[in-house]
């Protein structure tokens, strides 16, 4: 999409000459038509924005009166409809780089700006704030919509929060994959003759990682709510446990040797053939296994016990790893909740919560025990179906 109307820019750059500069390099442009108000401080910025509507704005991140990303947060606070491109020098590009994950639209190194990657550059902030204007739009219509919905299955005296929550967790989620997708597809398009050949690679690593990510969390939710209307039913097969529970370790070795984890599976009591549900078995204790090694702390134990007994099986997964403080326990289940000692360790909270689904659709249940700083266990008891 090519922006046909006059684009109004607010200029907020303390340098008078590269201020003319960049004027110049607009006068340039033949095919379109741009109007330029300069401003040399931040405070100056936000005064013009109150009085002026403007389609794009050009940020120094360097100004008198504000230094660095401490001038995003007033503008987008202010304006946050008006996409942003930061402007900063060779030196900086990790601080803009940052301001683009805090809200701007887009960064140029002044050192290398011409009239064409100028105009491309508000084009392209332009065109992405109001895309991500039109996916709010269409999560805020979503929202409404199963709101609605919601509203005419449960009784009256449901409000029902934890719906409300649902989607706007959901929404935050799926918007964080959808930006990096965005902006990586955006650097592509917009300097695919400036990105050497390994830096494509990785921006489209980048897109193809967080489409996996948004297919497993649309994945995630779409069994969620299979559980929550009824329609998840257990379909039993054959099935030998102990084989079928081998596999699932070696499935998430790789993953455990990453962060030198020792993995280890014992049995105890006779088991043999019995009658399972295979994709239910796989969403437990792939869930908790993929727990146990994430939250464990390196070069330690992850231990996986299958305990046989007359009419039923116990399963105990087993870390010594950051344990789950016990306020966090009880709403440890519910969708899209996590322990508030995870940091920076991703996740979605979708997966305990499938866990347990998949466990009471199996007739089970499941228990946690944990102690913070000394790790984690998670008990699965579901009963035993005989050939």
């Amino acid at each position: 999409m090519v922006v046909s109307y006059s684009v109004k820019i607010l200029l907020v750059e303390d340098n008078l000459s590269y201020a003319r500069l960049l004027q110049e390099f607009l006068m340039q442009v033949q095919s379109q038509e741009f109007t330029l108000v300069h401003v040399k401080r931040l405070g100056e910025a936000l005064q013009e924005l109150t009085q002026c509507n403007y389609d794009v704005i050009l940020l120094d991140l360097s100004l008198p009166d504000s230094q660095g990303l401490l001038s995003l947060p007033p503008l987008i606070d202010q304006v946050p409809n008006i996409p942003i491109v930061v402007l900063t020098n060779t030196n900086d590009e990790e601080v803009a780089i940052e301001a683009v994950r805090q809200g701007a639209q887009d960064y140029l190194i002044k050192r290398q700006v011409n009239s064409d990657v100028l105009v491309r550059s508000l084009r392209y902030a332009i065109e992405r704030k109001q895309l991500l204007e039109s996916l709010r739009t269409v999560n805020e219509t979503l929202q409404i919509r199963v709101e609605e919905r919601t509203a005419e299955l449960v009784k009256a005296n449901e409000i029902n929060q934890l719906k409300s929550e649902f989607v706007s967790m959901f929404s935050h989620d799926i918007r964080n994959p959808l930006n990096t997708i965005l902006l990586a597809a955006g650097f592509l398009q917009n300097y695919d003759e400036k990105l050497t050949k390994e830096k494509k690679l990785n921006h489209l690593q980048m897109i193809r990682s967080a489409i996996k990510n948004m297919g497993q969390l649309l994945d995630e939710v779409s069994f969620i709510g299979k559980a929550d209307s009824g329609k998840l039913r257990s379909q039993v097969i054959r099935l030998d446990l102990e084989a079928f529970c081998r596999q699932l370790v070696e499935e998430v070795r790789l993953m455990a040797g990453e962060k030198h984890l020792t993995l280890v599976f014992a049995s105890f009591g006779q088991l043999g053939e019995a009658l399972w549900d295979k994709s239910l078995l796989r969403h437990i204790f792939s869930n908790l296994l993929t727990n146990a090694i994430k939250y464990s702390l390196p070069d330690g134990i992850v231990r996986f016990e299958l305990i046989g007994e007359k009419k039923t099986v116990i399963f105990r997964i087993q870390d010594w790893g950051i344990g789950i403080p016990k306020e966090d326990q009880k709403r440890l289940f519910q969708p899209f909740q996590r322990a508030d000692n995870v940091g920076t360790i991703p996740g979605t909270g979708l997966g305990l919560a499938i866990a347990k689904k998949a466990v009471e659709a199996h007739g089970g249940e499941i228990i946690v025990n944990s102690q913070l700083g000394v790790g984690t266990t998670f008990t699965v008891t579901l009963p035993l179906l005989r050939i």
